[in-house]
């Protein structure tokens, strides 16, 4: 609340191995509170270095469990998965999902979404040949776009962004639209925006004090219309393959969720209805779209403030793939350096540093502590990317984390982009694929020349809350 003097308290109280319970209390003015909130990720470092790697901070009137560093998180996600497979509250959108569809779904109806979800993802060639041949092709429409530049400068976001959704595109919408598509491009930009306006200190302060801001006017309710609007294009598609379905041949993931909810149309506890099913589409397009092409936004910008790196990947293309032979799949495990530098993209930029939130769905004992069922966890995975026990320059872009001393390509079990354990990415297969297709596709072809000297080249995020997002920038495709 703001006082006469434009005053905001901000509760924390920190539980930690190390030191007993602690109040701590901060007088903000709103400014500073906002600047606080960009730096959440710093602030819990901060935090982990003077309490340890568990803690407990308020969220406004919440209580959240803060886990940091792999040791912890992994303990929480994968030896306690089944206790830590809860979705947490995410406030900033709850008011559009209410606890619908698969991402923000829990109990039986999130295992029931999940299983099917994966089954289709599956059937329609998530993992196989069929989608890798889509992949590149839609490689293909993109380097035709790239070119019709002519090496002119340009932002490359919805170039990126049109071409990823397409393949997520083809799998719930059984087709791919064109990249003039006027709609299909406001979709693009609502896309981004709602990223973005998710990241914002406003979102987050909506998080924190939901209660009251549902209630009050201001930029914190743009991202609620967005997603609304969203969910009606999705409406609309539904609507479309209902008139058309043909039960014996689904041609895309609506139909075969529509033909589920004609199978269950006598049970009126199912799962499968129109609500789950406009929501959980919009969960994979949503996905399938943002995350894969920010994460290559950042590469294309690391290659230009690396140029010896580039240099490093045109010619292990040059010596595995040639300059006429499309990449495949397959060249991956003969391309160590090239995997090792998109593994160190995706986890230097760290698209989504604070995770989305776990819910222990029963009483936990948990590192000596007990969470009563019902408790949020946030595990930071920016704090997992960046354990220095596992990586020894966490905060430099350094591709030979993922390197043995012979060059060949080395695991490291600290890499979770995608999380982990049950709620782990339902497209992690689908991204790893598109992000290496597309970035060898685009340095086979092109050269990536920056406006600016590379010294000059900033990486810090645009935005940084609920995601990294990568900054606004131009450089020109030059054809090699």
């Amino acid at each position: 609340m703001i006082s006469s003097h434009q005053k905001t308290w901000v509760w924390l109280l920190i539980s930690t191995q190390h030191a007993p319970t602690t109040w701590a209390s901060w007088t903000l003015s709103p400014g500073t509170l906002l600047d606080h909130l960009r730096s959440a990720i710093t602030c819990c470092k901060s935090l982990r270095e003077k309490y340890g790697p568990v803690f407990t901070v308020y969220m406004g009137p919440r209580p959240v469990v803060v886990l940091c560093g792999h040791e912890a998180v992994k303990e929480a996600l994968v030896d306690q998965a089944d206790n830590f497979s809860g979705r947490g509250e995410l406030a900033t959108i709850e008011r559009n999902f209410q606890g619908h569809g698969l991402a923000m779904a829990n109990g039986e109806r999130w295992r029931i979404l999940r299983r099917f979800s994966l089954t289709i993802l599956r059937d329609f060639g998530m993992g196989k040949r069929s989608i890798e041949e889509r992949i590149q092709e839609e490689a293909g429409f993109l380097l035709k776009e790239l070119r019709k530049t002519k090496g002119a400068p340009i932002d490359p976001t919805f170039f990126l962004s049109r071409t990823v959704s397409n393949v997520i595109s083809a799998i719930v919408f059984g087709s791919r639209f064109d990249y003039e598509d006027k709609q299909f491009q406001k979709l693009m930009q609502m896309i981004n925006e709602s990223f973005t306006e998710m990241s914002t200190p406003w979102a987050q302060l909506y998080d924190m004090y939901s209660g009251i801001m549902q209630y009050l006017p201001g930029r914190h309710n743009h991202i609620y219309y967005l997603i609304e609007e969203l969910k009606d294009f999705i409406a609309s598609r539904v609507k479309i393959n209902e008139a058309s379905l043909d039960p014996q041949n689904p041609r895309d993931f609506i139909d075969c969720f529509l033909i589920k909810m004609h199978q269950d149309k006598s049970n009126p506890y199912t799962e499968f209805n129109f609500k789950n099913l406009v929501l959980t589409t919009l969960n994979l397009f949503f996905a399938g779209t943002e995350t894969v092409s920010s994460t290559l936004r950042y590469g294309l910008l690391l290659m230009m403030k690396y140029p010896e790196v580039e240099a490093k990947i045109h010619e292990e293309i040059e010596q595995v793939i040639g300059s006429r032979r499309i990449p495949s799949v397959d060249d991956r495990v003969k391309m160590p350096y090239t995997d090792a530098v998109i593994h160190e993209i995706q986890r230097l930029t760290d698209i989504v540093p604070m995770g989305v939130p776990h819910n222990v769905i029963r009483d936990t004992h948990f590192r000596g502590y007990f969470l009563p069922k019902g408790t949020d966890v946030f595990p930071l995975l920016g704090s997992v990317l960046k354990d220095p026990k596992y990586f020894r320059y966490p905060d430099a872009f350094y591709p030979q984390h993922f390197l043995d001393d012979q060059g060949h390509f080395k695991k490291n079990e600290a890499f979770v982009p995608f999380s982990s354990g049950k709620r782990i990415c339902l497209g992690e297969a689908l991204a790893r694929m598109e992000l290496f297709l597309y970035f060898t596709s685009i340095l086979q072809n092109f050269s990536l020349r920056s406006l600016v000297p590379p010294a000059d080249i900033d990486i810090t995020p645009k935005v940084s809350g609920f995601g990294n997002i990568p900054p606004t920038y131009e450089l020109c495709f030059m054809v090699r």
